[in-house]
C-alpha cells in the first residue's frame, strides 16, 4: 500500500512539473517538462546519492578514518540484512544524518559532526539504523527523486516571479495570462512541498519502528530524537541544507528557521509523535 501511494504521489509530482511548463510557457513549455521531469527520473536513479553527498558536502571515510563509526554501520548493516553502505560524513555542528542511494547496493549512510559530538553510542546507532531502515525500504530513491522534482519547480517558481517584476512575460491566453503566472508563482511550490510532505510522513514513523528492532533499543533512538529536535529548535540552522532536501534529514534541519514557508510545511511528522511510539515499541520488547 505504501509502494502504490508514493508511485502515486511521484506521479502527481510529475504532473505539477509538466502544469508549470504549461502555465509558463503553453504548449511547448509542457512538452518541455515533460521531457525535463523523464531525464531528472533517469538522472536521479542513477545519480542520486553523488548529487545529495555532494550538495551536503559529505566525506566519505573508511574504517581506517573513522574506525568506530564504520564498524558500527557494518554491524548494524549486517543486523538489517544489507550489503555495506559507504559511510559519510558532513562537517556541521548541527546534529542530523540522512541516508541515500538508488538501492540498498548502492547506498550511502551520512552522519555530522556534530551529531558524532552530541549523541553517545548507542544514541548513534539508533540514527544509523532509523537510516538504513529507509536504505532497505527503498525510501532513498523516492526521496532523491522528490527533492529534485520539488527544486525545479521552485526554481521555475522563482524565475516566473523575477520574469513578472521585469515584464518579462506576456499576459495572452497562448501562455497561460495572469491565472497561469499564479499557479507556477504559488500553487505548484505549495502542492509540491505537500506531496514532498506525505511521501516523508508516511516513511518516518516505519524507519523509526525498523530502526528500534536493527539497532535493539527503540529507546536509543528515541533519545536521540529529542537531542537532535532540542538542537534544531534552539541552535543554527544546518548551512548545507536545503527546502528541496530537508526531508531526507531525521529531523528536519530548517525547523529553527525564521522562513514562514519552511516551518509551515513540514517534511516531518511530530518529533514527539514518534518518541512516544518508540517508548511503547520499547515496552513492548522489555526494554
Amino acid at each position: 500500500m505504501n509502494t502504490l501511494k508514493t508511485t502515486v504521489l511521484m506521479a502527481l509530482l510529475m504532473g505539477i512539473l509538466i502544469a508549470v511548463g504549461g502555465a509558463f510557457a503553453g504548449r511547448s513549455g509542457a512538452m518541455i517538462m515533460l521531457f525535463i521531469s523523464l531525464a531528472m527520473n533517469f538522472g536521479t536513479y542513477w545519480f542520486s546519492d553523488t548529487i545529495v553527498l555532494k550538495t551536503y558536502g559529505a566525506r566519505e571515510v573508511t574504517a581506517d578514518d573513522a574506525p568506530e563509526l564504520y564498524n558500527l554501520v557494518a554491524n548494524l548493516a549486517a543486523n538489517a540484512e544489507l550489503p555495506m553502505p559507504r559511510v559519510c560524513i558532513i562537517n556541521s555542528g548541527v546534529p542530523n544524518a540522512f541516508a541515500t542511494g538508488r538501492n540498498p547496493s548502492h547506498a550511502a549512510v551520512a552522519v555530522t559532526t556534530g551529531l558524532m559530538q552530541a549523541l553517545n553510542y548507542d544514541e548513534i546507532a539508533g540514527v544509523l539504523a532509523h537510516e538504513l531502515s529507509h536504505v532497505k525500504h527503498r525510501d532513498t530513491l523516492i526521496s532523491c527523486v522528490a527533492a529534485a522534482m520539488a527544486g525545479i519547480i521552485s526554481m521555475i517558481a522563482n524565475i516566473a516571479q523575477w520574469a513578472a517584476i521585469f515584464g518579462g512575460r506576456s499576459d495572452d491566453d497562448e501562455n497561460g495570462g495572469f491565472i497561469g503566472l499564479i499557479v507556477t508563482i504559488v500553487i505548484a511550490p505549495i502542492a509540491a512541498a505537500l506531496i514532498q510532505m506525505a511521501i516523508s510522513r508516511s516513511r518516518e514513523y516505519e524507519a523509526d519502528k525498523a530502526g528500534g528492532e536493527i539497532c535493539g533499543n527503540p529507546n536509543a533512538l528515541a533519545n536521540a530524537l529529542e537531542k537532535i529536535e532540542y538542537f534544531s529548535l534552539n541552535g543554527p540552522v544546518m548551512s548545507q541544507a536545503t527546502t528541496s532536501t530537508a526531508h531526507m534529514c531525521i529531523i528536519n534541519p530548517l525547523k529553527g528557521s525564521k522562513q514562514t514557508f519552511v516551518n509551515l510545511f513540514s517534511t516531518h511528522p511530530p518529533t514527539s509523535e514518534r518518541i512516544a511510539r518508540l517508548r511503547q515499541q520499547a515496552i513492548a520488547m522489555g526494554k
